[in-house]
């Protein structure tokens, strides 16, 4: 039982400290603190071009915006039901419309127009969004939260 105990103990020193937040004093606001936010990510929703720049790698517990962009070309959609449960959605922004939603599989844009989500990555792992019913490398975004 002891060796157990100490095997365990060994095994819980050896593996890697959990992912802090960007800053180390995060003050009132906490995790929406300023200091706190990654890098924004930009999605472009436009026939036949690639949805961004990826992969992305985003860090658990902090805090991001990503602006979708429709350009109007066609109707298109955005999904990517795992990536939206990975997060805790703070909010959706439409023309100045703010939602905050529990959970959201898609976004779908009839016409042109921005959508800025802004959350905080939780749970670690490799998620994709992506145009539905598209196979190819550019129709999909490949998110990775560590």
């Amino acid at each position: 039982m002891r060796k157990f105990v100490m095997a365990v103990a060994l095994a819980a020193l050896a593996a890697p400290a959990g992912a802090a937040p960007l800053c180390d004093d995060l003050g009132f606001a906490g995790l929406l603190a300023k200091c706190n936010r990654g890098p924004e990510i930009e999605v472009t929703l436009a026939s036949g071009k690639p949805l961004g720049e990826g992969p992305i790698a985003l860090q658990s517990g902090a805090y991001y915006k990503m602006q979708i962009t429709a350009d109007g070309s066609a109707e298109l959609a955005l999904t990517g039901p795992e990536f939206f449960r990975a997060i805790w959605m703070d909010e959706i922004v439409i023309n100045d419309i703010e939602v905050r939603p529990m959970a959201i599989d898609s976004l779908e844009f009839d016409d042109a127009g921005t959508a800025e989500l802004s959350f905080i990555a939780i749970k670690p792992g490799r998620y994709f969004v992506l145009i539905p019913g598209t196979t190819g490398e550019s129709q999909r975004l490949e998110l990775t939260i560590q």
